[in-house]
């Protein structure tokens, strides 16, 4: 059976320090660390053939310690397509090492919803500033946009079609397919894997480095109950 594997990052710098991040490119905390290798521990079994991440290092290094833990003992290498000299230089010669690793795809469409002039702020700062409930509807309604940011919905534009473009064609190729990413990146790809409406998936609640892991049959997606 074709696996899925998605995975929200570890706990992040400032996810410690409870600032809205978006797009802000922030590392891992030590907890993010310790939650990715844990998590890792949980997948470690499972085949992997790609690696998909979003542009955000947060994401990269949770996929990257992941996989530090993986029975397989293959490395993850990021491709550079498409950048140059970087693409041209990187390449590899040696058709058994070659074998012994994992491709990694970044790609933005995977990004973290972008939080707009929220970005850097303390959450309880901006609930005393605008009031609770306005930030709760910017953080947890499906259309709303904070001030310049994205929406729930607007995030799901850009992810969706992404998947089912580029990611899709790979589980039915029978590929096993790994997607460390964003809570909300991945609740707008749940969404869909799952049916959700639009009121149950402002609800859905990912937790930091715990897999989530669906078999692809058929063109259909299960999900394996903890």
């Amino acid at each position: 059976m074709v696996k899925l594997i998605l995975m929200r990052h570890g706990q992040s710098q400032w996810n410690l320090a409870n600032l809205f991040t978006g797009w802000v490119d922030i590392p891992l905390s030590f907890k993010g660390i310790e939650e990715a290798i844990e998590a890792g521990k949980q997948i470690k079994n499972y085949p992997i053939d790609l690696i998909f991440t979003s542009s955000l290092i947060r994401a990269q290094m949770t996929a990257m310690l992941a996989m530090s833990v993986h029975t397989s003992g293959k490395v993850p290498v990021i491709l550079h397509t498409g950048e140059g000299r970087l693409e041209e230089w990187a390449r590899i010669y040696s058709s058994e090492s070659q074998s012994q690793t994992i491709p990694v795809i970044r790609a933005w469409e995977l990004n973290e919803r972008m939080y707009g002039e929220l970005q850097g702020i303390n959450k309880e700062e901006m609930a005393k500033k605008y009031g609770a409930e306005q930030v709760h509807i910017w953080r947890r309604s499906f259309d709303v946009p904070p001030p310049n940011g994205e929406s729930l919905q607007m995030t799901a534009a850009r992810t969706i079609p992404y998947f089912e473009n580029t990611i899709v064609p790979h589980l039915k190729e029978k590929k096993n397919i790994f997607i460390a990413a964003h809570g909300n990146s991945l609740r707008s790809i749940i969404m869909k894997l799952d049916g959700l409406t639009t009121d149950q998936v402002v609800k859905l609640e990912l937790a930091t480095g715990v897999p989530v892991i669906y078999d692809f049959n058929h063109d259909k997606y299960i999900k394996q109950q903890k």
